[in-house]
């Protein structure tokens, strides 16, 4: 029997061992919905303490419940480790690790090469790896597959490659790993073939392509979609203001297009581990071709842009109250990068907050969902607790985050200015005067 189908076989079966490298936003869920379809599933990270919590049955990710986790834990499909040694048994392997940029605006795959050189260093015949995490097209064929074939492996052959990227919401509670259609692009046809039976058992929908580059460029192409419309509103929102147009209002009204139009929002910039870093990584990758993608550099200069914009509306409106940055009192409301969620990561709240204590504010921030958050010098800040007087002693409140929990009557009534980057008063009067985006 071939190498490929035995390793069908025991996918088809159930008896294969799942792993996944990263248990984070994507390889805590994606580690569930393996256990769940029959997999017994190991799971590793560099954290202890998420290796302890997930072997204790305890959830740390929204997106999963305790509930949820503990039985697949206590029936033994489920376990963590920080070693990549007990991956020696596993039939497939999952990266679900970081794709940062450095400063410098250019792929840090630092974490990518430590997971392939673990894996690698366990890797065994009829293996399948499959790498989820984002990153620039070729990525696969480049780093991945010379790191395996060095060990006398061959794609296709004797291990098995594929790309499939990741594309988790956070936070969304209609579309989550199983009924989220599954692009994958293997290293030969073969590796495409095995890496959909693995995924095929746990995922409702399966979107094979032809290569793994073009895996690489779809999740890409996502994104870039969302960071490229998401640049065009917020100039928008600029061009609006200066003519003295309420942008919420336009966008509305534009949306009742039944065709040729999709609503993007403004906001006070953008956030999470996707659409302000992924579109950089095809940018970089196009450099190195000596050509420049003009559309991603241009949204991108529009988006960073967007916490100044908010900056100057509070500098104006407190103006208008007869007061100044410096010594006022001022509370974000909100510092996730997106509602419902506590996960701050590029979150626009932090930069608003750093530049508001350059300008010598008293800045205080509360988050339903986050305690504390890290400055960019380094500076730990902690939550304040939510009462009445955090918004009736404030000089201005700033809405960054517009969670649903947030009673917005409430807010307005207490609060005596507020900045809203989130169109989330709208519908509510009140005592404040309220400045939107």
């Amino acid at each position: 029997m071939s190498t490929k189908q035995t390793l069908l076989n025991r996918l088809q079966d159930r008896t294969a061992i799942v792993g996944i490298v990263g248990l984070g936003y994507v390889g805590l869920p994606l580690a569930v919905e393996f256990a769940k379809a029959g997999f017994n599933v190991i799971g590793v990270d560099v954290s202890q303490a998420k290796v302890s919590q997930l072997n204790a049955g305890s959830s740390y990710i929204p997106d999963i419940s305790t509930e949820e986790l503990q039985p697949l834990v206590q029936n033994g499909k489920l376990r963590a480790t920080t070693s990549y040694e007990e991956l020696r048994a596993a039939d497939t392997i999952s990266i679900c690790v970081p794709t940062p940029l450095r400063k410098t605006k250019d792929p840090d795959m630092t974490y990518v090469i430590e997971a392939v050189e673990g894996i690698a260093s366990i890797c065994h015949d009829g293996m399948l790896l499959v790498l989820e995490s984002t990153t620039y097209p070729g990525t696969t064929d480049e780093l991945v597959v010379p790191r395996l074939q060095k060990d006398g492996f061959i794609a296709g052959e004797n291990v098995f490659i594929a790309f499939s990227p990741e594309r988790i919401d956070p936070g969304n509670k209609k579309y989550m790993v199983r009924n989220t259609p599954k692009v994958i692009g293997g290293v030969t046809p073969d590796c495409t073939e095995v890496t959909t039976a693995l995924y095929g058992a746990a995922i409702e929908t399966i979107v094979p392509v032809s290569s793994s580059s073009a895996a690489e460029m779809v999740k890409l192409l996502e994104n870039t979609f969302r960071m490229v419309n998401i640049g065009l509103v917020n100039e928008m929102a600029l061009m609006c203001d200066k003519l003295g147009v309420n942008v919420w209002e336009v966008i509305n009204a534009a949306a009742s297009k039944p065709f040729g139009f999709m609503p993007f929002y403004p906001g006070p910039g953008l956030g999470g581990h996707c659409i302000p870093i992924d579109p950089h990584y095809l940018s970089w990758k196009l450099k190195t071709l000596n050509y420049t993608a003009r559309f991603i550099e241009l949204a991108s200069e529009i988006n960073t842009s967007m916490p100044h914009v908010v900056i100057d509306k509070i500098t104006n409106a407190l103006n208008d109250a007869c007061k100044s940055v410096r010594g006022s009192n001022i509370v974000v409301l909100g510092v996730a990068y997106k509602r419902d969620i506590d996960d701050v990561r590029e979150s626009p709240a932090l930069d608003v907050i750093s530049l508001l204590q350059h300008r010598g504010a008293n800045v205080t921030f509360h988050d339903p969902y986050v305690s504390s958050i890290r400055l960019e010098n380094e500076q730990i800040m902690v939550a304040s607790a939510y009462e009445d007087t955090l918004l009736s002693q404030a000089d201005c409140v700033v809405i960054i985050t517009d969670h649903t929990v947030y009673n917005w009557q409430h807010i307005i009534n207490q609060a005596e200015l507020v900045i809203d980057t989130r169109n989330a008063l709208a519908k509510y009067k009140g005592n404040a005067r309220v400045v939107s985006l």
